[in-house]
């Protein structure tokens, strides 16, 4: 963070990384006679990662039967029944197929651990990327100025004591969905979470007995106002050894921004250093032109994307992944039908995937009708028929049993899909 005002707004924990070297000195010696007490209970996790640039849900999960479409997409509509060289799409129902490279999703969806919800959008229809995600992050789709983020919000609702770890963004800086007065981390990197002192008002070498010592010995605003949770925070951490973590279960992560993101939360849940919400991203969805089919920009990133949230979950193993839901989000879909680039433009609905234990998974949740144009959205777009509030509600409150829907999402009063089973 660059100003105290960004600090305020985002209620984030200072925190700064400072290359490879660690934890400071002055830290570690401190960390050594400083033990935090753990104040939680074990808890339910819910895991958020964006797709940034608005994800394709009609290539991710298509509706293979629908004669519109195929029409719509002459060189990139795809079929479950293979021709030639070419990989098919994973049959999941009779009528919606997943992109090939979504395979690891494809025993989660046998299993029941993964619910997919198509149709999915926002009320508002902007096709700004940047308005968009403001909109989903914020939870208020007509309201750009709204000053908190929902996922902010539902940690003001959780009401029991925590610790600085609660929310948890693994990403270059503050998501929108964190903003607010509920206090939360940002860090691009666990290897080089710590603290900045302001030059000249610490002594590296300090003996000082406490976090509480060094707090009171500074004198720089922003370091100040980050007050004892931020050396909570660096005193929790400094018993992780990150560099040195092993994946259990035999699980690989991609060597991918999303991978390492999804690794490090990993890392967090098993650390028990009092988790609730983690976020990640997944960017470069904004497929305007050579879209591909099996390969290409699209399966790079559906890899990427399913490969990350499998290995997470391979990791977690049983005694863990019954407290954790994940959930995915992107601000808007694609055009129906493809350019002349072989991509696809800025669209409406697109589709998300919920992971956990706790769904009625196996299913595609939502209402497409067949793509003629009549059905279209602005004659263009698969229309928005499930309001991207009612997914994140009901995930977010069941799962961390939350009790002020109104709060969480003003202005809306919809009704559950039964994604998730009552607890």
């Amino acid at each position: 963070m660059s100003s105290r005002r960004a600090f305020i707004k985002s209620g984030a924990v200072a925190v700064f990384g400072i290359g490879m070297g660690g934890i400071p000195a002055f830290v570690a010696k401190a960390a050594q006679l400083y033990k935090a007490e753990q104040l939680y209970k074990k808890k339910k996790i819910l895991i958020c990662i964006f797709q940034r640039g608005a994800m394709d849900g009609l290539m991710a999960v298509t509706p293979f039967t629908d004669e519109f479409l195929k029409a719509a997409r002459p060189t990139i509509f795809m079929s479950p029944v293979r021709k030639g060289n070419a990989t098919p799409l994973i049959d999941l129902d009779g009528r919606f197929g997943l992109h090939p490279s979504f395979a690891a999703f494809e025993m989660l969806f046998k299993n029941k651990q993964l619910s997919i919800v198509h149709g999915i959008g926002s009320p508002n229809n902007s096709r700004s990327h940047f308005d968009a995600q403001d909109y989903m992050e914020t939870g208020t789709p007509f309201f750009k100025s709204t000053p908190t983020g929902w996922l902010n919000r539902a940690i003001g609702l959780m009401g029991h004591e925590a610790t600085p770890f609660r929310a948890v963004s693994i990403t270059p800086s503050t998501p929108r969905s964190f903003y607010g007065p509920n206090a939360t981390i940002s860090v691009t990197n666990l290897n080089d979470f710590s603290l900045r002192p302001a030059k000249n008002k610490i002594d590296v070498n300090s003996t000082a007995k406490s976090f509480e010592d060094l707090y009171d010995q500074t004198t720089n605003e922003m370091f100040h106002s980050a007050g004892k949770e931020t050396f909570e925070a660096v005193n929790m951490l400094s018993g992780i050894d990150v560099k040195k973590y092993t994946p259990a279960n035999g699980s690989e992560y991609p060597k991918s921004n999303l991978g390492n993101a999804m690794k490090q939360l990993a890392q967090l849940i098993k650390a028990d250093v009092g988790l609730e919400i983690g976020f990640a991203e997944s960017t470069g969805w904004d497929t305007h032109f050579n879209q591909g089919t099996e390969r290409g920009t699209f399966a790079r990133n559906a890899s990427d994307l399913a490969n990350s949230i499998t290995a997470f979950w391979t990791d977690l193993g049983g005694a863990y992944q019954d407290e954790v839901t994940i959930m995915t989000m992107t601000e808007f879909g694609r055009t129906v039908k493809q350019n002349g680039t072989g991509g696809t433009d800025h669209g409406r609905a697109s589709c998300n995937f919920i992971i956990g234990n706790h769904l009625n998974g196996g299913n595609v949740f939502g209402d497409i009708k067949p793509l003629a144009i009549e059905n279209l959205e602005d004659g263009r777009d698969l229309a928005v028929t499930t309001d991207f509030r009612t997914v994140f509600s009901e995930v977010a409150t069941k799962h961390l049993m939350l009790k002020n829907n109104e709060t969480l999402f003003p202005d809306w009063n919809g009704k559950d899909l039964n994604i998730m089973k009552s607890i």
